[in-house]
């Protein structure tokens, strides 16, 4: 069994409110431990996705339009900055939780601070 390797979301100008909002650097992390990947932004987002079920990861640099955790359908944006984004595909869906409320997650895009390094965990 890997060693768990934690990591944190990248943040940017907001990261002050966003820390009083209860989703800032104190309540989130991503971690890759073993044979799973959580990611959780305080009290707003939850997930624990095994890592058999990631079919893809790699940087993403598309639109991003917010900050926080936002989503619809499956894909889901986790961020504290628009930059440093990391795209993680999962299949089978997999459930996650948004303001406590389960959700079926497709795809996660996270904002990291050493996004080079999440992927290399993730590879393996």
């Amino acid at each position: 069994m890997a060693p768990r390797r934690d990591f944190h979301f990248r943040y940017g100008v907001v990261r002050p409110l966003l820390s009083v909002l209860g989703i800032g650097p104190a309540f989130s992390r991503v971690e890759v431990d073993g044979d799973r990947l959580l990611v959780r932004m305080g009290w707003a987002f939850r997930a624990d996705i095994p890592l058999r079920s990631v079919t893809g990861a790699r940087p993403y640099h598309g639109f991003v339009g917010g900050i926080g955790v936002h989503g619809w359908r499956g894909r889901w944006l986790v961020n504290g900055a628009a930059t440093g984004l990391v795209q993680v595909d999962i299949d089978p869906p997999t459930r996650a939780y948004v303001c406590g409320v389960p959700i079926r997650l497709r795809t996660v895009r996270v904002s990291m601070e050493s996004p080079e390094e999440f992927l290399a965990a993730l590879a393996g």
